[in-house]
């Protein structure tokens, strides 16, 4: 066997432990275990809040919270989005100050951002469509394909959200090079408005701009905690989890906030859509916990198999997350069925037996589902900060404008096609998730949506590939 083709064989824990000992020393090694175990909470709440079923009409579903109000507490263990947001900040602001350093181009910096989020998730869409396509085909009926579908691309919500955050990284660190924290608490000020201007005034349209403020707040966080304006001392971090701790108690116990920090069905007042004080509440008490523990933590991560086990989830957390509810169908389509897997009635004591044996098949599921198509996340990133051929991109200006001279015409033809495809993909996201429940075109999903996505996500890697 030659030498090429062992290493072509060589196995995948070689390849992690050769990662986990290149890592640079500066590494906050607590912001990759954070993001990991973010993801892999909120699948497990989403496992356990899933109440799907088979019967004579075919796949069917629920929520949990929605039959067990004794349960909505624990969604405060669960929604742990705010942390993804907190260490997307920390993470986005890093890698944005190193391509400026190298002098990269903001545009650069954004398409190979954008381009290790899009490139598993179009895998995820295509497949989902053409699955959906066959199903048909093969006779099934529209109604249960379309809600197979819902259920599948349940996680687009936040990658929707996600994906509006890092295409606005730019423009909101030159806000917070500038002003600092007083740019989350604006924008804290501003999700408060929207929810006296929705709860006081009945005026949903203007509170839905939470779904933005709040996330973008959360983010700016993390923007101070990775160049210190936050400090990470326990006289910062102790305070502010206390403070936001007691804040959400507060709200939810004599003010107008439900408890559950996750979507309810049928409930009046939701924290998550669009999201509240409440739910900032959470996530200021959750910023002072993190805050509190990162030294231990990174103390703890310096051991070679704890941070191998970070490096390796990092390496598939997108197609973890995009995945995951995809496995309920799975799981449930061939074990509901057939009758190897009992249904009993949410909430008795049957069914609360049968929620660990439930988790270890979708946990099964899953991975198999990541061995297939992890690859894609893992080997499909482009790496960003290689500038237009024959341009020295060392003396580019971050703005865009070569210290020299202005943007060349090629430059600002590949800026626009980049913001071209970058909204094409944030409006597609927007589309598909928005679309709700139903069989709304032959891949299931709305067809003007999927087309669209797929053209941005089409658009930014042949730009990336003209510049080198």
């Amino acid at each position: 066997m030659s030498d090429s083709t062992k290493r072509d064989h060589r196995p995948v824990t070689w390849g992690l432990r050769r990662l986990a000992e290149e890592t640079p020393p500066q590494r906050d090694r607590w912001v990759d275990l954070l993001r990991a175990l973010a993801i892999v909470l909120v699948v497990i709440g989403h496992w356990l809040a899933s109440a799907v079923n088979y019967d004579e009409d075919g796949l069917g579903g629920g929520h949990v919270l929605k039959d067990l109000p004794w349960a909505h507490g624990l969604s405060w263990l669960f929604q742990v989005m705010p942390v993804f947001f907190l260490v997307g900040g920390f993470a986005n602001a890093s890698s944005l100050r190193a391509s400026r350093g190298r002098g990269v181009h903001w545009r650069d910096w954004l398409a190979g951002r954008a381009d290790r989020l899009l490139r598993p998730t179009t895998a995820f869409l295509v497949l989902i469509g053409i699955s959906a396509v066959v199903a048909r085909a093969l006779g099934g009926e529209q109604e249960l394909i379309g809600r197979a579908a819902w259920l599948a691309t349940i996680p687009l919500w936040f990658l929707t959200v996600y994906f509006a955050v890092v295409v606005l990284t730019p423009v909101m660190h030159l806000l917070h090079r500038r002003w600092g924290l007083a740019v989350p608490m604006v924008l804290a000020v501003g999700v408060g408005a929207g929810d006296i201007a929705r709860l006081g005034f009945d005026l949903p349209y203007v509170g839905s701009a939470n779904f933005l403020l709040m996330w973008l707040a959360v983010h700016q966080v993390g923007f101070a905690w990775q160049d210190g304006r936050l400090p990470t001392r326990w006289t910062v971090a102790l305070p502010l989890a206390v403070a936001g701790f007691g804040s959400l108690v507060l709200l939810t116990a004599a003010g107008p906030y439900p408890v559950s920090m996750v979507f309810v069905p049928g409930a009046q007042v939701q924290n998550t859509s669009p999201p509240t004080v409440a739910l900032l509440s959470l996530a200021a008490a959750q910023t002072g916990l993190v805050l509190l523990l990162r030294d231990r933590a990174n103390r703890w991560l310096q051991r070679t198999r704890p941070w191998t086990a970070v490096v390796a989830v990092n390496t598939v957390i997108l197609t973890v997350f995009l995945w995951h509810m995809t496995a309920v169908v799975v799981a449930a389509a061939a074990l509901y069925p057939t009758g190897i897997f009992p249904q009993p009635p949410v909430g008795t004591g049957q069914w609360l037996l049968s929620r660990l044996p439930w988790l270890a098949c979708l946990t099964v599921v899953l991975a198999s589902l990541v061995m297939l198509f992890g690859r894609i996340e893992w080997r499909g990133r482009i790496r960003p900060g290689r500038g237009p051929a024959g341009v020295d991109s060392a003396g580019v200006d971050p703005a865009g404008v070569d210290k020299d001279r202005r943007p060349t015409a090629p430059q600002r033809r590949y800026t626009t096609l980049t913001i071209a495809g970058l909204a094409g993909a944030q409006m597609g996201l927007a589309g598909i998730t928005l679309a709700g429940p139903g069989y709304h075109g032959p891949g299931a999903l709305p067809t003007g949506a999927l087309l669209a996505y797929l053209a941005g996500a089409v658009t930014l890697p042949l730009i990336q590939r003209r510049q080198v």
